[in-house]
């Protein structure tokens, strides 16, 4: 029996089953992605959904002109099945799986942020359409994969909350994907990969949750540095396109300028780091 087949589908972990997974990645467009409904254990899946945790004790909250989301990494603070499937994700035999039905060899994960934990947005979320860091600056590494795992049990299409994958140019939105109950996303991070949702619109108590974790290579033959940016949309008002732009364009020079002074820690919305 293939380890894997104790967390994740069985459908998923074969031979022939990875070899079409892998054709599916190399084909799909607007960039190579693949989407996997009843991706984990229905057990797990489940046990994750029960205990996923509240969105008040999350300690990164992501809040400005382009998004409105939550977000943590502090497994030891959860249910024991979050650092389970962590545990799994971050095996061999998982990075393994990933090489091969990406066809990046040498994959893995991190432990730290930028590793693996969860995300959550509530009524009024959003995360405007963005192209993500392809390089984890305090391990090094080549970021090359996001694995988003959708945990959201009866969501109904009137939340809204689709994952979007627009084209390079951002002239159209390709591809949505709904972020419905044990849903797994697999796409590779560059600069073909812009991505993001729309503000949700959701019930009281009711909130958008997902476990991502991001894999990396050594950096070698072609790499080249881009920082995370947000990209407008066609629709977005005059305003707020021009805003982002600036944003984009201060945030990243500051950075920069913040790296040379020595700050080690750049995430300022990460309330982890500050205690």
């Amino acid at each position: 029996m293939n380890p894997l087949d104790q967390v994740i589908s069985s459908s998923y972990t074969g031979e022939k089953a990875v070899a079409e997974l892998r054709s599916s990645f190399d084909n799909a467009q607007p960039c190579r992605h693949l989407v996997l409904p009843n991706f984990l254990d229905a057990a797990l899946a489940n046990e994750l959904y029960e205990h996923f945790p509240a969105i008040d004790s999350l300690n990164v909250k992501r809040k400005s002109l382009n998004e409105d989301k939550s977000e943590d990494y502090h497994f030891e603070r959860w249910h024991p099945s979050f650092s389970k499937l962590r545990e799994v994700i971050s095996s061999q035999d998982f990075a393994q799986w990933m090489s091969d039905v990406t066809g990046i060899k040498g994959l893995h994960t991190t432990d730290d942020s930028l590793g693996s934990g969860v995300h959550q947005g509530k009524d009024g979320s959003y995360v405007d359409v963005h192209i993500d860091v392809n390089m984890n600056p305090d391990k090094g590494l080549w970021r090359r994969i996001n694995l988003l795992i959708y945990l959201n049990r009866e969501w109904k299409e009137e939340y809204g909350g689709d994952l979007e994958l627009w084209d390079k140019d951002m002239s159209r939105c390709e591809v949505k994907v709904p972020c419905d109950f044990n849903r797994a996303v697999i796409f590779y991070t560059d600069e073909n990969s812009p991505h993001g949702y729309s503000k949700i619109h959701l019930p009281e108590g009711e909130t958008r949750k997902s476990f991502y974790t991001y894999f990396y290579t050594p950096i070698g033959e072609g790499f080249r540095y881009s920082d995370s940016r947000f990209v407008s949309r066609p629709d977005d008002a005059l305003g707020k396109r021009m805003l982002t732009q600036i944003k984009e364009s201060v945030k990243i020079n500051a950075k920069r300028i913040l790296k040379n002074l020595g700050v080690q820690s750049l995430d300022f919305q990460d309330k982890n780091k500050k205690s």
